[in-house]
């Protein structure tokens, strides 16, 4: 079957899982998309073991012709990220940059050298000889918290605004910043050339602020182009070129594309949706950009599902993979537990922040995607046949699962405890005035 043809077969696939869940369960979709294929891919597996039918091999092969990494990396993960820019009402991200800003760099660097240097210790613990650099790695791509999961299910909870903020502003650019340290500690994990401090530091600055740049001028010129001319369609029309053509560009240039589609995003959705866009095209923008990211997200869950077809396990593989999980969510904790230390000295958050925060930090296709773009033949175990692409990428498929079944589906009853916690902090002046009083002296300081 050609690529195309796959596609088409995977969102019927998945568009008759959403239906069906919308009949018969109560599961948010992309969870029951992912739980689906998931029970499908271990049906195929199972009915394989046993000599029913073998449909494995067909169906790993089929999957690998669509290179997953590639097709989000290098396609969706533009419409998805642009899609998630829209969304955000920019006086909201003003009042929580700070915390943003933090949450984006600092958690993400924390949880990362954390995560690293945990999971290199447990690895001389069991015998096994994975490089110090291979752990930072596997660090770099989870420590980000995805937005397309985030997106998907969190933010349509109707979570307090100041969590709601700050959950999807860190989710949309720690991504960014997220993909540009993956790719530094690539480079130096698997680059022919000796890496140096300044070179590092220079490659960093170059994807992470040049996409910021790159980004904002793209905003500028769609924006330009959108507010000269009145026909509707041809306004949403040229919203798509962003995501396309502007994220393709991105990458030829050497920037980070998905900071340049958030920036944009957040450009289009918060300047130009007020006093460029016709009436028309205004009422059905949201629309069209919602149709747009559920129609894509469905394919992406079904494929996170599927992917474990494409994977070879072993039985060591079971016990990094039990390992990743709460070694990954003890990192998340740790990382935001440090940032609201220094957050708590200057306002009044709500109790359950920290938890939510923690606990709905999801992470989904994009690090399967960065974990199936580590090459393989890089020998950790040559008698068993595992390298280090086999080792992060069981371990990174562990945290998704995890991540977006067992997560994102319990994730619910905290966030109406964080919505009680609210309506009580809004009618206790004591509380209020406390905000009030560290909001004027942070702004006096």
């Amino acid at each position: 079957m050609t690529v195309y043809t796959t596609l088409c077969f995977l969102a019927a696939a998945a568009m008759l899982i959403a239906f069906i869940n919308s009949k018969i369960g109560q599961m948010q979709t992309t969870i029951a998309i992912t739980a689906g294929a998931l029970i499908l891919s271990l049906g195929i597996v199972i009915s394989g073991h046993n000599d029913w039918f073998d449909l494995k091999d067909f169906a790993a092969n089929t999957l690998n012709e669509i290179h997953f990494d590639d097709f989000l990396l290098k396609g969706v993960l533009g419409f998805l990220l642009f899609a998630g820019g829209l969304g955000i009402k920019l006086p909201n991200l003003k009042d929580q940059k700070w915390e943003i800003t933090v949450l984006a760099l600092g958690a993400t660097l924390v949880s990362t050298f954390f995560i690293g240097g945990a999971a290199w210790l447990f690895f001389q613990l069991i015998g096994i000889p994975f490089a110090f650099i291979y752990c930072l790695l596997f660090g770099a791509l989870i420590s980000p918290t995805d937005p397309i999961a985030v997106l998907a299910i969190v933010k349509k909870l109707n979570a307090p605004k100041r969590i709601s903020t700050q959950i999807e502003g860190e989710s949309l650019f720690n991504d960014g910043f997220g993909l540009v340290i993956f790719i530094t500690l690539f480079t130096v994990a698997f680059g022919t050339e000796t890496p140096t401090v300044m070179g590092v530091v220079e490659l960093f600055l170059h994807e992470a602020i040049g996409g910021i740049i790159y980004g904002f001028f793209l905003g500028l010129l769609f924006h330009y182009l959108i507010c000269h001319t009145d026909d509707h369609s041809m306004e949403l029309l040229l919203t798509l070129g962003i995501p396309t053509a502007g994220y393709v560009f991105a990458s030829l240039i050497g920037v980070s594309g998905p900071l340049a589609m958030v920036v944009a995003g957040i450009m289009i959705g918060n300047w130009t949706r007020y006093i460029g866009f016709s009436p028309e095209s205004e009422e059905h923008l949201d629309h069209f950009w919602e149709l747009v990211d559920e129609f894509l997200n469905g394919i992406l869950f079904l494929l996170i599902g599927l992917s474990m077809l494409t994977f070879t396990f072993h039985k060591e593989d079971w016990i990094m993979m039990a390992f990743a999980v709460p070694l990954v969510l003890a990192g998340r904790y740790l990382s935001v537990r440090l940032c609201y230390f220094g957050f708590n000295r200057y306002r009044h958050y709500n109790p359950y922040s920290v938890k939510i925060l923690t606990w709905g930090g999801l992470r989904g296709g994009l690090a399967i995607a960065m974990a199936m773009a580590v090459p393989a033949g890089y020998m950790v175990l040559p008698e068993k046949n595992i390298d280090v692409r086999e080792i992060i990428l069981v371990m990174t498929y562990a945290v998704v699962v995890f991540s977006i079944l067992v997560q994102g589906s319990t994730i619910t009853k905290m966030i109406e405890k964080a919505k009680v916690a609210e309506r009580d902090m809004a009618i206790n002046p004591r509380i209020e005035g406390e905000e009030k009083t560290a909001s004027e002296s942070a702004n006096n300081g």
